[in-house]
């Protein structure tokens, strides 16, 4: 399998139709700029052997096609891909896609393809995917778009596959938003380099599109999915889902 190949066509974002919303504009503005991506990694570490092993609990193993959406810098799918058969690795910022590309290959794995698409973009080929991963990225569609993407997802995934979706998804009631959101963002530290400032938290909340539990389960739900495990933060600002295809 070629090293990390590139999708000339998915490197262009075409819009199939003029309704279709455009992802790479919808994709927050730090994660199009290279200082914020450069810097990425030393201010999010997302645990990814942590959720290697829960899947690995789930069956993920040698002979698995992988498919993280959202990709990023990579962290989950350089994670995954020495335990996997396949893993795909797709994300709609050019600048993410050129730090992945530079990291598969300085480690040298042979099973992973880099795709320049997003949720309502990628098309699948090949097996279907038996584990799919988002993490931090389903937040940047509105919630129509986050419906379309469940059900675009669902289309590449065998029956009884298993997705890990862990996001900023509101546990709270619309009555408590304010004072759960302030609380939020004055954790942000003031350093840039390693930490989440203030004015970062806040241009989440105001530019991006994190929406409320409520909401977002019965859209999985509605999408061909069955929700197994969820997990709330105390604040009530992240979730962590198992779901499966039904």
């Amino acid at each position: 399998m070629e090293l990390c190949q590139s999708d000339e066509v998915g490197d262009r974002a075409p819009q199939s139709v003029s309704w279709l919303l455009d992802e790479r504009a919808s994709a927050g503005r730090e994660n199009l700029d290279a200082s914020h991506v450069s810097r990425y990694d030393a201010k999010e570490d997302g645990d990814p052997l942590g959720d290697v092993r829960l899947l690995q609990g789930l069956g993920l193993d040698a002979g698995s096609t992988v498919l993280d959406l959202g990709a990023g810098t990579g962290q989950f799918t350089l994670a995954v891909a020495p335990i996997c058969s396949r893993v795909v690795a797709a994300d709609v910022s050019p600048v993410m896609q050129a730090l992945l590309r530079q990291k598969v290959e300085a480690a040298g794995h042979k099973n992973i393809e880099c795709v320049s698409a997003g949720f309502l973009t990628y098309e699948h080929s090949g097996a279907p995917v038996d584990f799919a991963y988002s993490r931090y990225a389903l937040h940047h569609l509105p919630d129509f778009w986050k419906a379309q993407a469940l059900v675009r997802l669902g289309h590449f995934m065998r029956p009884g596959a298993v997705l890990r979706l862990c996001d900023v998804v509101y546990s709270f009631q619309p009555d408590e938003a304010g004072e759960r959101i302030e609380s939020w963002c004055a954790t942000g530290g003031i350093g840039i380099e390693a930490d989440w400032t203030r004015a970062e938290l806040e241009e989440h909340v105001r530019d991006e599109h994190s929406t409320f539990t409520w909401l977002l389960e019965p859209m999985i739900e509605r999408s061909g999915f069955r929700i197994d495990d969820v997990d709330y933060s105390v604040d009530g600002i992240f979730a962590r889902y198992v779901v499966r295809r039904r």
